[in-house]
């Protein structure tokens, strides 16, 4: 089973053909980084668990029903606090520009301590654990909580990945990305991340990649992925996504294991519907694909397929079968 750790928000959003309160409505969807992981994962029929803390309040517990008719197994969410963290997405298309408001200062898992999750009850029966560099962004505190966590998968020898996106605004820990991820990337198997995060967060400095030709965008992944998985021993797994956008928009992905380095086909569009969640499903198909001992070359593919056709579902979760995605990736 598949543990992904995190804090579960709400998006609220418009109709983007109406102003805010134009009808007096919004539209809401169930998100968060992690939660949409195990969601997309959940699709593709593999035994998933998700484990945050929320409210305990009609709300909650109405997400808590919606989570379990999916299939994801919700007995290690926690009623813990008293907020359920939010945001507001402007423009769901990035070809036009977006605006996102955040809301997270204390929530419920903003507020989360060390102690609070009996982390050998929640990992009974987990193969993997996964959680994000957005948890230990929160405050000092959430950043324990994920520590605490990572000590319990060591001593039950539990695969670990992490997906690091690094967004300033996210980062609200006193404490900089560069003193709290390196720390915590030492228990972690699997690092999902991309170039200009690497460099944000664990302060691996190469030539920017600004201008750089696709080509030259590769030699600089596999450049950082080598001294990833040199500083830090336990990590022998590395893939990036890109995400290029001008007048369309181009995804691929590279993963780095063993000295090889095996890269995506490039995917474009000069439309979108909805970017949001499109790296997490691109962290999504990168863990089926190593969950379901794929090759790694199918698995990059999987990934960046994945990730490229989350940008035509609304919402902050996919909606494709395996089956479909992989289909598209032979058709494309």
């Amino acid at each position: 089973m598949v543990l992904s750790f995190g804090e579960l928000l709400l998006r609220l959003s418009r109709d983007t053909t109406t102003r805010w309160l134009d009808k007096d409505m919004v539209n809401i969807y169930v998100g968060g980084s992690e939660m949409n992981i195990i969601a997309a994962l959940a699709q593709w029929r593999m035994p998933v668990c998700f484990c945050t803390v929320l409210p305990d309040n009609f709300i909650a517990q109405e997400i808590v029903k919606r989570i379990g008719e999916q299939s994801i197994d919700t007995s290690a969410i926690a009623y813990y606090g008293n907020k359920l963290g939010l945001y507001y997405l402007g423009d769901e298309n990035l070809l036009k520009g977006e605006s996102i408001i955040y809301d997270r200062l204390h929530s419920s898992f903003y507020d989360l301590r060390p102690g609070v999750i009996n982390w050998d009850n929640v990992f009974n029966g987990v193969r993997w654990f996964h959680f994000s560099a957005l948890s230990a962004g929160l405050n000092e505190n959430t950043a324990a909580v994920c520590k605490e966590a990572l000590e319990a998968c060591a001593r039950k020898s539990i695969t670990v990945s992490v997906y690091m996106h690094h967004e300033p605004e996210l980062w609200l820990n006193k404490n900089k990305p560069i003193y709290v991820m390196p720390e915590l990337l030492q228990y972690c198997d699997v690092l999902i991340s991309d170039v200009q995060s690497i460099d944000a967060m664990l302060s691996i400095e190469f030539p920017a990649t600004v201008n750089m030709h696709r080509d030259e965008t590769i030699q600089h992944a596999k450049q950082v992925s080598q001294e990833i998985t040199k500083q830090f021993k336990r990590c022998k797994i590395v893939a990036n996504d890109f995400c290029a956008c001008d007048t369309a928009i181009e995804m691929y992905g590279t993963v780095f294991t063993n000295n090889n380095l095996y890269v995506s086909a490039s995917y474009k569009s000069n439309e979108i519907v909805d970017k949001a969640g499109s790296g997490d499903c691109f962290a999504a198909g990168f863990i089926y694909g190593i969950y379901n001992h794929l090759p790694f070359q199918q698995m990059i593919n999987f990934a960046a397929a994945a990730g490229f056709q989350k940008l035509f579902v609304k919402g902050d979760r996919i909606n494709k079968t395996a089956e479909e995605i992989k289909s598209f990736i032979l058709h494309y």
